[in-house]
Parts: C-alpha cells; sequence; structure tokens
C-alpha cells in the first residue's frame, strides 16, 4: 500500500525525487567528508600522543585514577554510617598494572590504532550530522520535525556512554581482571594490546548501549516493540543487567550496584519514550482513518 502523502508535500517530494546514481554520488561526498572529519581528527591524537596515552588511555591502571580515589572515599564514608562495612573494602592500594610489549611494531601499531579510534569517537556528532544530511531529504517535513533532534540526542547520549564506561566500568574491569588469579605461583603479565582491546571494546560498546533509547524511538514508531512489549521483559531485563554488572565489576556488592542502576535508569526511560511514540503513532493512524 503506498504511503499517503500529506497535503502540501507532494511538490517538494517531487522536486526533490533523484536518480540513483544521484543518491550514489551523494552518498560518496557525505562518506568522503566523514573521512576526512575521522582522519583529521585522528592526526590531532596522533600528534598528542601523552595526553592520549598517559592521562587517558593508561590512567585507570593505577590506583591514583580519580574512580578508584572515589570508591574509596566512599566507601570509607558508608563505614561510618554503617559499622559493618569494611571501610577499605573500596580501596585499592598499590595497584598498577604493568604492560608489556611482544612485538617490534607493537607500540607503533598500538599508537595508530588509538589514533583512529580517538578520531572516530570525537567525529561521532559530525558523522551523525551527515548522515542526517543525506536521509533529510527523503522524509516529509512533519517526520523531518519529528526527527529533528536525532543527532544531538544521539551523540549525547553516546558520549554520556563513553564517559560512564571510561570512568566507571573499565577502571573496576582492569582492576578485576588485571589482579584475578588461579593461583599464587602465577603471575600476571598483561600484553600492551589486550589492555588497549579491553579498554577500547568496553568503551566502544557501553557507547553503543547508550544509544538504546534512540533505537527504542524507531523501533516503536515503525511498530516493531511496544512500551507493552518492555514492560513485559522488565524483569529479564533486570536479570541481564545485573550478570552483566556482576561479570564487570570485582566482586562486591557495592560496585555491582554503581554499574547495574544507570543501565537500569537507561531502560526505564527508554520504555517512558516508547510509550511517547506509541501514543503519537496511534493517534496519527486514527487520524489518517
Amino acid at each position: 500500500m503506498a504511503r499517503k502523502m500529506p497535503p502540501g508535500e507532494k511538490h517538494d517530494a517531487q522536486q526533490s525525487e533523484m536518480t540513483f546514481w544521484e543518491h550514489l554520488e551523494a552518498l560518496r561526498w557525505h562518506l568522503v567528508r566523514s573521512i576526512v572529519a575521522v582522519v583529521v581528527l585522528g592526526v590531532v591524537a596522533f600528534l598528542n600522543k601523552e595526553i592520549i596515552f598517559n592521562y587517558i588511555i593508561l590512567a585507570p591502571k593505577s590506583s591514583d585514577f580519580i574512580t578508584n580515589r572515589t570508591l574509596c572515599a566512599m566507601g570509607r564514608w558508608a563505614a561510618t554510617h554503617l559499622t559493618f562495612l569494611n571501610p577499605d573494602a573500596l580501596c585499592i592500594e598499590n595497584f598498577n598494572l604493568t604492560l608489556i610489549n611482544i612485538k617490534m611494531a607493537g607500540q607503533f601499531l598500538t599508537h595508530l590504532y588509538i589514533s583512529v579510534f580517538a578520531g572516530v569517537i570525537l567525529a561521532v556528532p559530525y558523522i551523525l550530522w551527515e548522515v542526517w544530511r543525506f536521509i533529510k531529504p527523503a522524509l516529509y517535513k512533519h517526520e523531518q520535525q519529528h526527527t529533528s533532534g536525532a543527532v544531538f540526542w544521539s551523540s549525547f547520549l553516546f558520549l554520556v556512554g563513553i564517559l560512564f564506561s571510561y570512568f566507571l566500568i573499565v577502571p573496576l574491569a582492569i582492576m578485576f581482571l588485571g589482579t584475578y588469579n588461579v593461583s599464587a605461583s602465577v603471575e600476571n603479565q598483561i600484553a600492551l594490546n589486550s589492555y588497549i582491546s579491553t579498554v577500547v571494546s568496553l568503551t566502544f560498546a557501553v557507547g553503543l548501549v547508550f544509544e538504546l533509547p534512540i533505537f527504542v524511538f524507531f523501533l516503536t514508531k515503525v511498530g516493531i516493540i511496544t512500551p507493552v512489549f518492555m514492560r513485559r521483559n522488565r524483569k529479564a531485563m533486570i536479570v541481564v543487567v545485573l550478570i552483566i554488572s556482576a561479570i564487570i565489576t570485582p566482586a562486591d556488592v557495592f560496585s555491582q550496584i554503581l554499574v547495574a542502576i544507570p543501565l537500569l535508569g537507561l531502560y526505564e526511560i527508554s520504555i517512558l519514550i516508547s510509550a511517547r511514540v506509541y501514543r503519537r503513532r496511534q493517534a496519527e493512524l486514527v487520524g489518517e482513518a
């Protein structure tokens, strides 16, 4: 069934019609500009090696990292009110993971890899804006109005997820995985590329997880999910979040709660977004009928 075009938009839609090759040409230039942005920002990151590595990438592996010091202070504050708690339970003393490089070009390739990754992270808002510019001509005016804030909110949620992972999940995961051993006779010698892979994968994955409200918005808009479905599966999601929190945090309940609460809050926000979009969609269907 052909989609019903709102009044006053048919003429604009006819004017904006493009051939397949014109669409392909437009897409090519959007991709070129996005790649150029990644390269430029990647070069900036490459030239600031000391800041990128010493103050950002390698910082979470030290007990002096801001998260580790904050957790220690919070644990001691909680112990003053709840006497059964160990005041040093969340304190990490003399923890400084030693990394080794076992490949001739390992450090140089790592430098290139992190520079590209930093370029992608910094360019995300611009890349999303280019994506929006590409799909905007295919939308009707009322659809453009409903999705006008998509670029801002997508960029905002992604960067919030990056920061959340970097300042909370990454240091907890590094502390747990870096100190875990099966026997006292086995010493951990962590390879540089293994450490980098852990930091990058956790950071980027959580950044994508924080895009959940955006995905829910569009999936609800096209009728794939409903707020009823999300509420019905709330208990299952709670179990999944708690399992994930237990895996990536040290073996204490307090750290698991610190990670689980924001993720569960994100799911609840997604339910509210789904309910709002669903009501609006139902109203539009009734109006068209």
